[in-house]
């Protein structure tokens, strides 16, 4: 018998413990019925397994249509029979990415997952991360527009320059699951986006420096918060040894959501905007999101989901 290829193992892996029911039944309100003459409608678990294989795999349309067809692994995934069923092709398969960005499904999937999460033990609870990381665009104009895309901005870290879109989330600073997300040109201040990362349920708030200053924002949105953000120096005024030392405390609980992003641009390879423009990368960023938050617990869920199998 043949070892199973690193592809399998994580395709049978996270096949086990998405909530697929339950994200069937979120999409299919909005999804074709096939009622009537004309092609069969392709079977939803196969258009929702396929959105998620091109996050996981960073897989165009055309490549996604095309993997289909040669690798094994994901005919076995998807349940495909290349003998009697007819796969989708790239038109669909991009149809469907419209019907998730149309509907606006993506805050809901992660709500999905989220809830999921929760279910077997691992869920949100008082204290919230906020951060951001740059995801880059192409600065080039050899395009049809003949520009660069006008909803992206440039931002300077260091003496490094980047364009792209500005991805923040909030973290549960125990789980390190993402419960909120905001996109938004790179040249807009992490600050900015503040409200939208918090819950409202928190207890407690870290961010780094760049937070300096957002009490009254953090006291609005979540009036039970204590404000966790780092303390930045100034001119004349130099942190003290015990700030200094509250500094280093708060950075070692704010640095959990540096694996958050570690798997979002090193796993599932996500460091370049897929679509032009905010809305269709902020859509995208709630399913990236949903998709971390399976994969960092994705041994848990197992561990749970067969201990209530077997049980």
């Amino acid at each position: 018998m043949r070892k199973p290829t690193r592809r399998q193992r994580f395709l049978q892996m996270m096949d086990k413990v998405m909530p697929w029911q339950e994200l069937i039944s979120l999409v299919e309100p909005f999804y074709p019925k096939g009622d009537g003459p004309g092609r069969p409608v392709t079977p939803l678990i196969w258009m929702l397994k396929l959105y998620f294989l091109q996050i996981w795999y960073k897989l165009s349309d055309p490549q996604t249509e095309e993997l289909m067809h040669d690798s094994h692994a994901v005919q076995e995934f998807l349940g495909l029979d290349l003998g009697k069923d007819a796969p989708p092709d790239e038109t669909t398969i991009l149809r469907f990415r419209h019907l998730i960005e149309k509907h606006q499904l993506g805050p809901k999937l992660l709500d999905v997952m989220n809830r999921h999460l929760a279910r077997h033990g691992v869920d949100i609870r008082g204290g919230t991360i906020v951060d951001a990381t740059v995801i880059h665009a192409p600065t080039s104009t050899k395009n049809e527009a003949k520009s660069r895309d006008p909803e992206m901005g440039s931002t300077k870290k260091g003496e490094q320059w980047s364009f792209g879109a500005k991805v923040h989330v909030g973290v549960d600073s125990e789980t390190k699951v993402i419960h909120s997300v905001s996109v938004t040109p790179a040249n807009v201040h992490d600050s900015q986006a503040l409200p939208q990362l918090l819950h409202g349920g928190e207890t407690r708030v870290y961010g780094d420096k760049a937070y300096v200053g957002q009490k009254e924002v953090i006291r609005e949105r979540a009036p039970r918060a204590r404000d966790y953000t780092e303390r930045r120096g100034s001119r004349g005024c130099p942190l003290s040894e015990r700030e200094k030392e509250k500094n280093r405390w708060k950075s070692r609980i704010r640095s959990r959501v540096e694996h958050v992003f570690g798997v979002m641009k090193h796993i599932f390879g996500w460091r370049k905007v897929r679509f032009r423009g905010i809305y269709k990368n902020l859509q995208h960023a709630f399913a990236v999101a949903a998709s971390v938050n399976i994969y960092l617990h994705r041994h848990v869920l197992l561990r749970r989901m067969g201990a209530i199998a077997s049980g």
